[in-house]
This record gives structure tokens, C-alpha cells and sequence, in this order.
């Protein structure tokens, strides 16, 4: 349980209202209305100060500490899926939100893909791919296993990151205020770089920052509606189902899958290096 009290303008009380009156509850004394969306209480008091209150309260507050926190805008965000995962790719997105597409944002509930069921992923990121600017990257098992062989996961993970904001500048001039939903400490991160060519060097490092910054939301449900999709399609090709995360229903799924098609196809479909890998019979 987690509480935040911000300073808003009209506007700004607006947009909040706007973005979540579906869910207005009645407003305590000294209040001028009070909502309750999942896993928090927003409650607006006549002297302008707007509190948040609950297990998720930093998700909603922070597209709204523009003015109060001084949260730069336009903001750029990275993020990855998959690297938890025995089946299925790794999967990097960075997204630049501006102050514009903040409401819009909420209203879909944006924030850490861990936090929306995949089915409201499938739902929010096709809206997401046309309203933000935006690059996903996407490695395959097979050529992760090939990288693996000399790279480590954190390694490929800043590799990934760095070509994510390349990608992203290409195509805008990247905003001042870009974030890292940090993995390794910087210097570790900028030792990973060493030997690319061209790295960006402008990034803040923030843990947790998925539910922090809107643009970190945004790249972590961009990057899982990736994952998803291609399990999408290996499933189709295979004729079977894959157990997301590494526990006993991935290790009961390779199993299978060594059955139907032998241990020699598994790289195509797992990271190898995965200790599901070990238990294999």
C-alpha cells in the first residue's frame, strides 16, 4: 500500500476525471470526487491536492506528475519480454510518449505488461502501434541459442536495448529524457556496449520503471504483444501449446516436445541454456 499526493491544475483534475469516471465512488468531505479503479483510490480535495492510494498507486499517478514532479515530456522508454521464458523469443520495444498521448494512455491502462492479462495486451497494442512512434525487436530462439554461445543474457538484453533507441532515432530525434527498466548497473550495461559501434549514451537507468514512466509501460506491452504473437504462430506450426515462464508446465511441454519431434528440433523453439534443458530424459 503506497500513497501519493499530487498538486493539479484544472486540466490536469480533468483529464484524471476523464480517464477513469467510470469508476466514481462518492466523494469523502472536503472532496470534489473520489474514483476507484483496480487496486486504488483517487480522491480530489477542493484545495487541488489529488491523492492516490493503493497497491497501484505510482501506476496511476505518474502520467499525471507532468507539472507536479517535473517528468520531462516528450520521454522515451525500453523495455523486453521474454527472458524468463524456457519457450518463445526475446522480445525488445522503446516507445516516446508525449504529454498528449498521456490521457489516452491511461484510459487503456498502460503499465507494466506483467500487470494486464494477455488478452487486454492483444487489445491495447494494436492502439498503442498506431498512437505512439515506436521499433520492437524481435530474436528468435534459434538465434538466440547462436548468441547465447559467446554472449550472456544481460549482454544481449543491453544489445538489444541499445539497437531499440538506434532504431527509435532513425526514425525521430530522440527525446531528452530516455529510460531503461534497468537490468545491470550502467557501467555493466555501457561494458556490454563496448564493442558496438554506435551506442546511445543518454540513458537513465531506473528499476521497476515499467509502472513509473508511460513510455516504459507502453515498450513492455509492445514488446509482450511481440512475444505473444510469435508463440501465436509456432504454436500453429507445431500443432501444440507452450507453457510460458520456466517452471514445471515448460518442463512437462519440452518433454513433449522432444517426444513428438525429437531433442535435435528443441532449439528452434527453446533457449537452451535454460535448466529445463537439463531435466530433459
Amino acid at each position: 500500500m503506497s500513497t501519493i499526493t499530487i498538486k493539479l491544475n484544472s486540466e490536469q483534475k480533468q483529464r484524471l476525471y476523464d480517464a477513469f469516471r467510470e469508476y466514481e465512488a462518492d466523494a469523502p468531505q472536503y472532496a470534489d470526487w473520489q474514483l476507484r479503479p483496480e487496486n486504488c483510490v483517487i480522491t480530489c480535495y477542493t484545495s487541488g491536492k489529488v491523492v492516490f492510494q493503493g497497491k497501484d498507486a505510482e501506476v496511476y499517478a505518474s502520467p499525471f506528475r507532468d507539472t507536479a514532479d517535473a517528468i520531462p515530456l516528450p520521454e522515451a522508454g525500453s523495455d523486453e519480454v521474454g527472458t524468463g521464458d524456457y519457450f518463445g523469443p526475446v522480445c525488445v520495444s522503446a516507445a516516446i510518449v508525449t504529454k498528449e498521448d498521456l490521457a489516452r494512455l491511461h484510459e487503456l491502462g498502460v503499465r507494466d505488461s506483467k500487470a494486464v492479462t494477455d488478452a487486454d495486451i492483444r487489445r491495447i497494442a494494436p492502439e498503442l502501434k498506431q498512437l505512439l512512434l515506436h521499433t520492437i525487436l524481435i530474436v528468435s530462439p534459434s538465434h538466440y541459442n547462436q548468441v547465447h554461445t559467446t554472449t550472456n543474457m544481460n549482454a544481449i538484453k543491453a544489445k538489444l536495448h541499445n539497437q531499440a533507441y538506434l532504431n527509435l532515432a532513425a526514425k525521430q530525434t530522440l527525446p531528452s529524457f530516455c529510460i531503461v527498466d534497468q537490468f545491470a548497473p550502467k557501467p555493466m550495461y555501457y561494458s556490454y556496449l563496448r564493442s558496438e559501434p554506435n551506442v546511445v549514451r543518454t540513458l537513465h537507468f531506473e528499476t521497476k520503471a515499467e509502472n513509473k514512466y508511460p513510455a516504459v509501460g507502453a515498450a513492455s506491452i509492445l514488446a509482450r504483444n511481440a512475444f505473444l504473437e510469435y508463440m501465436d504462430k509456432m504454436e500453429e506450426y507445431y500443432g501444440m501449446k507452450f507453457a510460458k515462464g520456466s517452471g514445471a508446465p515448460a518442463d512437462r511441454c519440452a518433454t513433449e516436445f522432444v517426444e513428438r519431434f525429437g531433442k535435435e528440433k528443441l532449439g528452434e523453439v527453446a533457449k537452451l541454456h535454460f535448466k529445463n534443458t537439463e531435466k530433459l530424459k
